[in-house]
């Protein structure tokens, strides 16, 4: 026979037993479509991540003080006999190559209080290369400006929840805040960022980088952080090395600081999600075992119930051959059909997470698809293989004696 009448034998078949074809199904239907969920939400939060690091600014170095010998994680204060310093900025700033912005950092918690509104929020003192280095601008008024920084000026620039809730619908340029008890003028508003690698960008004060220091570290010039923009991604390990080398100079040839890349950090995450869409498409495909498990017992009751009929097309002259081949058939539509409507409701389902929570960019993509079909497929040969081998065997004289 040919693969045509094979497959309408097999369709004919199936169709004789809609509801329990469908039934069979259901679990191929639904491990595929898991296996195209969990790897498009696994997708989508890697995206989901590497946008945000990109919209925190891109090509990005962080210089923290203490030697933290672990690579490839977020960088962390440690211990240092020797602190970062605004010279030490201004010195990268001047000498390294590769560079194309520098900008210290000075982090703290400040109450900000307007009359009787008060909140409580983190305070960054920065230079204004930090608009540059991190992407982050004045929606309206304007940022640090080095007149600032020179006259030490007792100015900040408010993020948008954080000038909500002291202002409502007042304009706050100009007007006077309390930070830490000591009064700043509000001179910008940030553009809104929402929240970016779980820090709220809205609900964020920056103030000038003496200010900072004063505020928090009595005026000793000591920073939290240096952050460095790189020119390119090329740039970066070329920036990376003339840092250290400056660095280590200037701190009696010790290298008692640690610099971080985006890309460390982004390759380490990198490697946490595809170890976890590894685990997820693992936990989907439990679902596919179970549904082919539900195919060979199917078949198997199938070839029990036809009995008779194997018997009958042996005796006209139908080989074990084509016997096997019709139960093999059958068993890969059925997962193959499966395959089919779990990638549909696969492909609905992500479409369906997009509209519910748009900023995670769920998409099914193509090798999800095709790994998640040829798994299905695998399933129905697979398990479909010893049912066809039983019917094959059948001896058409007891077959025909079956009822």
């Amino acid at each position: 026979m040919s693969p045509f009448e094979y497959l309408r034998i097999a369709l004919d078949s199936l169709a004789q037993n809609k509801v329990r074809s469908l039934l069979t199904m259901l679990g191929v239907i639904i491990g595929v479509m898991s296996v195209i969920l969990l790897i498009s939400l696994g997708e989508g939060a890697q995206a989901y991540v590497a946008k945000e690091f990109a919209g925190m600014g891109s090509n990005i170095l962080i210089v923290t003080p203490g030697k933290q010998e672990t690579s490839g994680m977020m960088p962390l204060v440690a211990g240092s006999f020797r602190k970062l310093t605004y010279e030490n900025s201004k010195e990268i700033d001047r000498k390294a190559v590769g560079v194309r912005a520098v900008s210290p950092v000075v982090l703290g918690a400040g109450a900000v209080q307007k009359g009787d509104r008060r909140r409580n929020t983190m305070v960054l003192a920065v230079t204004p290369a930090f608009e540059v280095v991190r992407n982050l601008h004045a929606q309206v008024g304007r940022f640090i400006s080095a007149q600032d920084i020179e006259k030490n000026s007792k100015v900040c620039i408010l993020g948008t929840q954080v000038a909500e809730e002291l202002f409502g619908i007042d304009n706050p340029l100009n007007q006077s805040v309390s930070i830490n008890r000591t009064k700043h003028t509000v001179v910008g508003i940030l553009e809104h960022k929402g929240v970016t690698l779980g820090i709220n960008v809205d609900d964020l004060v920056i103030v000038p980088l003496p200010s900072g220091q004063q505020m928090f570290y009595g005026g000793e010039d000591k920073l939290f952080q240096i952050v460095v923009r790189a020119n390119s991604p090329e740039d970066v390990k070329l920036a990376t090395e003339s840092i250290r080398e400056i660095l280590t100079a200037a701190h009696d040839y010790v290298e008692d600081f640690t610099i971080t890349d985006q890309t460390s950090i982004l390759s380490t995450l990198d490697n946490i999600f595809t170890a976890m869409k590894v685990m997820l498409a693992g936990i989907a495909g439990i679902s596919l075992l179970v549904g082919g498990i539900g195919i060979m017992n199917i078949m198997l009751v199938s070839v029990r119930e036809r009995t008779r009929e194997v018997g009958i097309r042996k005796a006209v002259g139908a080989t074990r051959h084509d016997i096997g081949m019709q139960f093999a058939i059958e068993s890969v539509t059925l997962s193959s059909i499966g395959g089919t409507l779990g990638i549909a409701l696969g492909y609905f389902g992500t479409f369906t997470i997009r509209l519910i929570y748009p900023p995670l960019p769920v998409f099914t993509s193509g090798w999800a698809i095709v790994l998640a079909f040829f798994f299905s497929m695998s399933v129905g040969v697979f398990f479909g293989a010893y049912p066809a081998y039983k019917a094959s065997g059948v001896d058409p004289v007891e077959a025909l004696r079956y009822e």
